[in-house]
């Protein structure tokens, strides 16, 4: 900024003597505009084809009594100096152009219009010029009279007069005005960018590792400007980050516990399978038929439970990644309901649980993947039975309307409790924990069939109330929605 104010103070300093400087001259050339005429009318200079020295260094001399930065010279109508009143030796030209002359006479640009000095023809000076006549030549103007204003002399007292008090008055107001300006912006900016420097301050801060810290950046209710806008940015940036901070920090503790759980599930009935047929490795000669039969079935059992454990786990990241792609089409939900009531008939019988379908009859079609509803069907009654005690029932409801169908899966089980009901569609979660590990539970029917009914845009509901029983509905379209 210093660096500024110092260079917009000497632009201001050298315009300000280029605009005096035009000023001046622009002044001086118009006073003096009529000299040259004056000169010219007050005794003939050319006479015949000569010139009049004698009458020139007259007038020239009266002339600089009356301006002393007056310089006359006699031209001829192509410029050649024909006339003057100075040494010879001090005329570095002997022509100079006429073009200047032409246009001070014309009036064709705008003053003030410079000329060659012939003392020195590098520098450009302002004039006063007139057509000079001989009175014995009718064929035109003979020549002109070429007044310098501000020659040589003029330049040695200008020079002068640069290091005179009022010069120096000027340079001192000036770089007064520069350190005025100076404090007046470093004030102004300082006010201006306080803001940004909180802003930079929270931002700064909020680097650094603050587990007690919140929301470290605070919003601006109503924006007055851009600084405040980027508050607000900054603010919706640092709460993304917290909320991006918090849900890796979630998935980092969902990941180390599905790890656990695979562990600990997967480990449970892999070790019952070893276990028996490194017996049966061991004792294969002192077991009878019957004990071996026994061992085998086991083992059969558990690598079978081994098995849908596995498949659970594919299916469930295979619907976590997207990957899966419902393939719809109109089916009979009755006649799935009624297969995967068979299916289960068997097991509900051995635990002398009524498996019952509401209405027994009624034919209503949905639009969906039938392998999907399938499954999210088997993971309902299956969990039902699961939890249903001897006596209990289990029921399928259908309740179709005019845009799409409803089914529910009740039953009379435990129930469960308000605390849990939140959880229940969390993969891995048991609400009474490795006691249900005897059932082969893994914790991943729920979590599996929220993943399908999300696939199919619909939400699965539950109610519960302990010892009385729960109940899980959702919705499923009777016909292909519209694009």
């Amino acid at each position: 900024m210093l660096a500024i104010v110092v260079l917009l103070g000497a632009a201001f300093y050298q315009v300000d003597r280029y605009s005096v400087r035009m000023y001046y001259e622009e002044l001086s050339q118009r006073l003096n505009a009529s000299l040259a005429m004056y000169v010219v009318n007050a005794e003939p200079l050319i006479s015949g084809g000569q010139v009049d020295d004698e009458a020139l260094s007259e007038l020239a001399g009266r002339a600089m009594v009356i301006n002393p930065t007056a310089e006359i010279y006699l031209l001829g109508a192509d410029g050649t100096i024909l006339g003057h009143a100075f040494p010879p030796e001090e005329i570095v030209v002997d022509r100079i152009d006429t073009g200047p002359i032409l246009d001070l006479l014309s009036e064709s640009r705008p003053l003030p219009i410079k000329g060659v000095d012939p003392r020195e023809p590098g520098s450009r000076r302002i004039f006063s010029a007139f057509p000079v006549v001989d009175p014995e030549d009718t064929n035109g103007d003979a020549g002109y009279l070429y007044v310098v204003l501000g020659g040589t002399h003029y330049e040695v007292v200008a020079a002068q007069v640069s290091g005179s008090d009022k010069q120096r008055m000027v340079a001192a107001g000036i770089v007064l005005l520069m350190l005025a300006a100076f404090v007046a912006a470093t004030l102004l900016f300082s006010f201006l960018t306080r803001r940004l420097r909180k802003l930079t301050a929270d931002v700064t801060e909020f680097t650094e590792p603050h587990p007690e810290m919140n929301n470290p950046i605070d919003g601006v209710a109503q924006p007055r400007d851009e600084i405040d806008q980027l508050r607000n940015a900054c603010h919706f940036m640092a709460s993304t980050i917290q909320q991006q901070m918090s849900s890796l920090q979630e998935n980092d503790r969902l990941r180390r516990e599905l790890v656990t759980n695979i562990s600990h599930d997967l480990r449970t009935p892999l070790t019952t399978m070893q276990g028996y047929i490194e017996t049966l490795i061991i004792k294969d000669e002192t077991l009878d038929a019957v004990t071996r039969r026994q061992y085998l079935d086991t083992a059969c059992k558990h690598a079978a439970h081994l098995g849908r454990l596995i498949q659970d786990l594919f299916e469930l990241a295979m619907f976590d990644s997207g990957s899966a792609t419902p393939v719809f089409e109109e089916f009979s939900l009755t006649e799935l309901i009624h297969d995967v009531a068979q299916e289960f008939r068997l097991q509900a019988d051995e635990a002398q649980v009524s498996l019952q379908i509401d209405p027994p009859d009624e034919a209503v079609s949905a639009y969906a993947d039938i392998s999907l509803i399938q499954r999210v069907l088997e993971n309902l009654v299956g969990n039902a039975l699961k939890y249903t005690p001897r006596g209990g029932k289990v029921s399928i409801s259908v309740r179709p309307s005019s845009a799409a169908v409803g089914v529910s899966v009740a039953d009379t089980g435990a129930g469960i409790s308000e605390q849990a009901l939140p959880r229940i569609f969390d993969r891995f979660y048991r609400e009474n924990g490795d006691a249900d590990e005897g059932n082969g539970s893994m914790g991943l029917g729920l979590a599996i069939a929220k993943r399908i009914l999300e696939l199919h845009g619909s939400e699965i509901r539950v109610t519960s109330e302990e010892r009385r029983g729960t109940r899980f509905d959702f919705d499923l379209p009777l016909q292909a929605r519209a694009a």
